[in-house]
């Protein structure tokens, strides 16, 4: 008998140092995030769950969702953007409203975080020409919104690709660190329903890759992150309005003939990948904005 409690204490011991073990990186908090019933439960949790990684408990009485997750390999954003994509909204993200659309009927929230429409009986009181010089204020006003909220990235980034055109690592470097702080600055609810989809999915790798080039000084490095920072950033030019036309642009020659891209502001090829060497080597695949 006590060879088997001798036994079963080490066991125990061991497991209890395991749990210990995993539990230093183990996270748990607690979120808002709505929904009405049993099906917002199943989905919302389905969404937010990853396998040996985060797991979601979310009370419909209450609207609070626990996340319990490894910290070292994803974080509460992660956890919650892919729940918006499912269709519900959170205290730091809102759903696309075409994910919202597809929720079963009995899933359709009230949306308190949406911004709120002007009362009708307020419309009603002012005159058509007073109303339709509103509507066309809170239009232009939410068309400066999301161009601002957009507009540093893309600015710090062009801003970036002609410090690599010049060889410049130096400059690189500094571009990249603005272009991270733009990154962060952010405010996804005043983006677009296109834009906000988009956001969500390339924000981290856009973020990650900024800040690995603002902490390197070789400029082959910075070429090769700036190859995977383009992608994300064509993502995002796909679905923003620009005010000018942005061109795709195509290097066939760089990693060893398989080929980069990037955005720029000018038709006319300055290669930000060969500099110098090859300027002009590089064509325009597509144009998106304004032609």
């Amino acid at each position: 008998m006590k060879s088997i409690s001798k036994i079963w204490f080490a066991c125990t011991l061991l497991f209890s140092l395991a749990i210990y073990a995993q539990s230093k990186n183990i996270t748990t908090e607690t979120v808002k995030i709505f929904g009405n019933c049993d099906i917002c439960k199943s989905t919302i949790e389905k969404a937010g769950n990853l396998k040996k990684v985060a797991t979601v408990n979310w009370n419909k009485d209450t609207k609070i969702a626990t996340l319990t997750y490894d910290s070292q390999k994803t974080s509460q954003d992660e956890v919650l953007k892919r729940i918006a994509l499912a269709g519900y909204d959170s205290e730091k993200f809102l759903a696309p409203d075409n994910a919202y659309a597809a929720l079963p009927e009995c899933c359709r929230y009230k949306r308190e975080l949406k911004p709120t429409a002007k009362k009708m009986e307020m419309d009603m009181k002012a005159d058509h020409s007073n109303h339709a010089s509103d509507k066309m204020a809170e239009t232009k006003e939410a068309t400066s919104q999301n161009t601002s909220q957009l507009q540093p990235v893309f600015a710090h980034y062009f801003s970036l690709k002609d410090a690599l055109v010049k060889t410049d690592a130096n400059t690189a470097s500094a571009k990249a660190s603005e272009l991270s702080k733009a990154i962060k600055a952010v405010e996804m609810t005043q983006l677009s329903n296109e834009e906000h989809m988009v956001w969500m999915k390339v924000m981290k790798d856009l973020s990650t890759n900024a800040e690995k080039i603002s902490t390197i000084k070789d400029i082959v490095k910075q070429r090769e992150t700036f190859a995977i920072l383009s992608k994300g950033m064509y993502d995002l030019a796909k679905v923003s309005k620009q005010d000018t036309p942005v061109y795709y642009q195509h290097c066939p020659m760089y990693n060893n003939g398989k080929g980069a891209d990037w955005l720029s502001l000018e038709n006319e090829i300055k290669n930000p990948y060969f500099g110098a060497q090859m300027l002009t080597c590089g064509s325009t695949v597509e144009t998106l904005g304004n032609p």
